[in-house]
């Protein structure tokens, strides 16, 4: 347990023994805190945090060295340069890794939930707008896809789309958590109201379900969180029936895989907000954090809970072959004092 971060972290030693010897480390997006967080192992015994503020940090992705971050208003894509890493001025000889700003896009509030680069295309779940869109330099959106029951884009999220799976870099399966056409309908059956979507089709694979989050491909079948049951399912594409893997006592939003390991995020809930205050798992889900869970017999395997400052999580990714990563955010002034050319990086010199 770290003790003295305003970040209090308790874990189960076994989950720092597991990332050290995976070498991997788990970064969260907290849009509660405002901070991305990177949580890395020391050794067998002990894990590292490196929380980095960003305004309202929803939906983000990580492929080799790029990185995408969704946030109140804004889209930041960030670049990974490792030697930069090493000398970093602040403390050189300590990072493996470091994310740098690269470009920044004014989308305007779109509530942008999943979040994914694909041939040089950032694609993003547009909540706000009930559809999937392009963020790049032309628009402050440019929408590509919207659910068969949306008549109109309009900025009232009205079905509460959030989680995209992809495959083969595109889009392939959607959560929602309503299938209404007006303002915020899908507040009116939060427990049994969501739906799988099929992108290609528009189908709806399967109802019924408690507030789907986070779909994810697995051996053929797609990979739900079911938020407000704690249930984690696998749904099979073909015929929309549904296997329970486990379910578990938290608000799940949140998950990456790695092998037959199972990253999940949990929230602790707001009892005084409209959406969550009546739900039965806002009564037992007391701590936001990370469950580890074996993927083939649903066994919970490691855990860790924050004790102060985090309450809610909504993304999780996982960094391989990283024991200890960096990221500037572009507010501090710092990301201005590295410069990477095709042939060199540079550290500027104070003036």
């Amino acid at each position: 347990m770290e003790s003295n971060s305003p970040f209090k972290l308790s874990y189960t030693p076994a989950l720092a023994e597991l990332l050290n010897k995976l070498n991997l480390t788990v970064a969260i997006s907290t849009f509660q805190a405002g901070k991305l967080i990177f949580i890395s192992p020391v050794d067998d015994a002990n894990l590292i945090q490196l929380p980095r503020t960003f305004k309202k940090a929803m939906g983000f992705n990580i492929q080799d060295d790029n990185m995408i971050l969704a946030t109140d208003n804004e889209v930041v894509f960030f670049k990974q340069n490792t030697e930069l890493a090493r000398n970093y001025p602040k403390k050189p000889n300590t990072y493996d890794k470091m994310f740098f700003p690269r470009a920044v896009y004014y989308t305007g509030y779109l509530d942008i939930h999943d979040i994914y680069k694909t041939n040089d295309e950032l694609i993003a779940v547009n909540t706000s707008f009930s559809c999937v869109c392009k963020i790049n330099e032309h628009f402050n959106f440019e929408p590509i896809w919207k659910p068969s029951w949306i008549s109109s884009l309009e900025s009232i999220d009205k079905c509460h789309l959030n989680g995209l799976a992809m495959e083969n870099d595109q889009p392939k399966y959607l959560t929602a958590l309503g299938t209404g056409d007006s303002q915020q309908s899908w507040r009116e059956n939060i427990t049994k109201g969501g739906v799988l979507i099929d992108y290609d089709s528009k189908e709806i694979i399967c109802d019924g379900l408690a507030m789907p989050h986070s779909p994810r491909l697995v051996d053929g079948k797609v990979l739900v969180l079911e938020s407000a049951s704690g249930e984690i399912s696998l749904i099979d594409p073909k015929d929309g029936k549904k296997e329970l893997i486990k379910k578990v006592d938290y608000f799940i939003r949140g998950a990456a895989i790695h092998d037959d390991l199972l990253f999940v995020a949990t929230s602790k809930l707001r009892k005084n907000s409209s959406t969550f205050k009546h739900l039965d798992i806002a009564r037992i889900s007391d701590s936001a954090g990370v469950i580890v869970i074996h993927l083939k017999t649903g066994a919970v395997m490691h855990e860790m809970k924050y004790e102060t400052s985090v309450d809610e999580i909504y993304d999780i990714h996982l960094l391989p072959e990283t024991r200890r990563p960096n990221i500037l955010n572009h507010y501090s002034g710092d990301q201005y004092k590295q410069l990477i050319t095709p042939e060199n990086t540079f550290w500027a010199k104070e003036k």
